[in-house]
């Protein structure tokens, strides 16, 4: 039997009522606990858990801008958007995305490759953005999605706009658009903040150029979704804005006609206004479809250009570089008359060859020219007058006088494609080759050989300077509303008015009054002796001389060796047409027109054409008569530039 006492029931009691406080302050801790933290929760954190909440059930989508559209001078749309069929995925909105692939292969007869490529997209990005299966659907394609649409979960038919070009003759001017890159990202700041999905950026020319504002302002769509992820209510739309638009110098109809006219050639022709510098026609050839790279181009199309042996993707006007032949010969003399080496009247025998330090130099004509002067020289081409005078000259100075005249420097701003060119001096061999300048050389670059390399659009610029009387023009292709068009004005009054100041409305006028020259006389005289090389019997590009003085010109043919004829080749007397393809001369023509009243410079490049008389002078001879044909049209186009009409 066990005994209770009093003391040890007495204790038992306290054991049991301090087990009954430990529980009652456990139970009240855990109570006061719970409700701190429901306070917290609604007083304190409720912000955060609604922020929470609502990115759980509002969705927002950034919608790609429409890019600005590019008309040419008479409003003609060069670049614009078309609706196109789009299909997006947002890879968290699907359960399975093998499956869903498998279901859209089949559907859209996607490739395994196609497939592939996306699966790499999806891993490198967050799984709520969303990727583009299909850029461009066709209707049938698009109906058939929206059919099955309730079987493809995260899936999401698209009407969008895409990139749509008019025309293949202004590829090479206008650029492309492709998808956004990283190295776009990184080059391009302004991207960083628009790179959404369906987005194109500029990738050369002109689209590359005016990217920054040609390219738009991102807009979004806010939507309610449910549980699922599935859009249920449209809250909030921001359709973002549409990129700036611009008319541009080039006038298609004549930049048509002069890509049709070279269209099987490896050639480019470019036309500019000689006083304002505006690019009327561009042209290059072979060109490209722009259109083939907006929704990303195929290896199929993509293997031809690159292996195309005359580089359909190169801009031969302005990233092309060619030797310019006898067409220097133009500058040549005005050096020459410039800084007075030789009196224009004196002749120099010409017997088709000369023996200089035991190297011989020859004239393309054989026989020789007999006695020459200057005007007589440029007139037939004689290449043994301009290696006298190229001897005498010096290259420094005939190189100063190149430079001047826009040779050897990158004349066209923002075009990432184009190329400088080489004018060489003394200085320019030692810094780049390492060598000294041999006096031999100097012959060569006499006739624009050697290791003179310029661009098409050089020549072109070169020749509208001579044209223009000798005064700095910038070529561009941008249509500036506030601009003035009075150089043709300054010069026609101090013609008229030698002796009297300038008006004011001249002076403030928005162009360059920097002379090219000492002597506005020597200009005059290498303008009448291009008129001499094209309008007189002798001259190399008679033949193609339009009579009608309303598109008489005058110009300057030129042969750019590509491989230089050997000694029994030349006594062979070996014609062009009967060497090799890849070996024969590049065919040269510059001109300006009208004659009596010129307005426009031409430069026509024929790779492998031979002569210029017979390649590249008849093409220049169409050209010209099609730009005069349409004078009156732009002239009353510029008048109402900037107008409201």
């Amino acid at each position: 039997m066990v005994k209770f006492s009093p003391s040890s029931g007495k204790s038992s009691s306290v054991q049991i009522n301090r087990r009954m406080f430990l529980l009652t302050v456990g139970k009240a801790a855990v109570f006061l606990g719970i409700l701190g933290r429901l306070v917290s929760l609604q007083i304190t954190e409720s912000k955060k858990y609604s922020t929470l909440s609502d990115k759980n059930r509002f969705r927002e989508w950034r919608i790609a801008p429409r890019r600005g559209v590019i008309r040419d001078f008479f409003n003609s749309e060069i670049a614009s958007n078309e609706k196109v069929y789009q299909l997006h995925i947002t890879p968290e909105n699907t359960s399975n995305i093998d499956q869903l692939f498998f279901r859209l292969k089949n559907l859209l007869n996607l490739s395994d490759e196609r497939l592939l490529s996306l699966k790499r997209k999806i891993s490198k990005q967050k799984p709520w953005e969303p990727i583009i299966v299909s850029e461009n659907l066709t209707w049938s394609e698009f109906s058939r999605i929206n059919l099955f649409l309730h079987e493809l979960q995260g899936v999401e038919p698209i009407v969008s706009v895409a990139r749509v070009y008019q025309d293949h003759s202004t590829s090479h001017i206008v650029g492309y658009v492709s998808e956004v890159s990283s190295k776009d990202l990184k080059d391009k700041e302004y991207l960083r903040d628009m790179a959404v999905t369906g987005i194109s950026v500029g990738k050369n020319g002109l689209e590359n150029k005016l990217d920054k504002d040609i390219i738009g302002k991102v807009g979004f769509q806010r939507y309610e979704v449910n549980a699922y992820g599935k859009r249920i209510k449209q809250i909030k739309i921001d359709k973002g804005q549409e990129g700036k638009s611009y008319n541009i110098t080039i006038d298609l109809e004549v930049q048509k006609f002069t890509s049709n006219l070279i269209k099987d050639l490896a050639a480019s022709v470019s036309v500019m206004d000689i006083y304002n510098g505006d690019i009327v026609a561009m042209a290059s050839s072979p060109t490209y479809d722009p259109n083939a790279f907006v929704h990303g181009i195929n290896k199929e199309y993509w293997d031809y250009l690159l292996s195309h042996r005359d580089k359909p993707l190169l801009n031969k006007t302005i990233s092309g570089l060619y030797p310019p032949g006898s067409t220097i010969k133009t500058i040549v003399a005005l050096s020459a008359l410039e800084n007075d080496i030789i009196n224009p009247e004196k002749s120099i025998q010409c017997k088709g060859v000369i023996d200089f330090y035991g190297e011989k130099f020859h004239c393309w004509e054989k026989k020789g020219h007999g006695y020459m002067n200057m005007r007589t020289a440029i007139k037939r081409s004689c290449d043994v007058y301009f290696y006298e005078i190229a001897r005498r000259l010096g290259v420094d100075r005939l190189s100063e006088t190149a430079k001047k005249f826009g040779l050897g420097q990158k004349v066209l701003d923002g075009f990432k494609e184009e190329r400088s060119g080489v004018v060489p001096n003394t200085k320019w061999k030692k810094k780049y080759i390492g060598q000294n300048w041999y006096l031999g050389e100097t012959l060569h670059s006499g006739i624009g050989q050697g290791y003179y390399l310029t661009t098409p659009l050089q020549l072109c610029l070169m020749t509208a300077q001579i044209a223009n009387g000798g005064y700095k023009i910038k070529p561009h292709l941008i249509i500036d509303e506030n601009r003035k068009n009075s150089l043709r004005d300054y010069i026609k009054y101090k013609n008229e008015n030698p002796n009297i100041p300038l008006p004011t409305d001249l002076i403030v006028a928005n162009f360059d009054l920097e002379p090219l020259f000492r002597n506005q006389e020597n200009i005059n005289f290498v303008k009448e002796a291009m008129y001499a090389s094209t309008n007189e019997p002798g001259g190399t590009s008679f033949r193609s001389r339009l009579k009608d003085k309303k598109f008489m010109f005058a110009g300057k043919t030129g042969s750019s060796q590509v491989k230089k004829f050997t000694a029994a080749q030349r006594e062979a007397e070996v014609k062009q047409t009967e060497i090799a393809y890849d070996d024969r001369d590049h065919a040269l023509y510059v001109a300006f027109a009208p004659y009596e009243d010129p307005k426009y410079a031409i430069s026509v490049l024929v790779e492998h054409g031979g002569s210029g008389s017979s390649a590249a002078a008849p093409i220049a001879k169409k050209v010209i008569k099609k730009v005069i044909e349409r004078d009156n049209l732009r002239q009353n186009q510029k008048n109402n530039i900037g107008k409201d009409i």
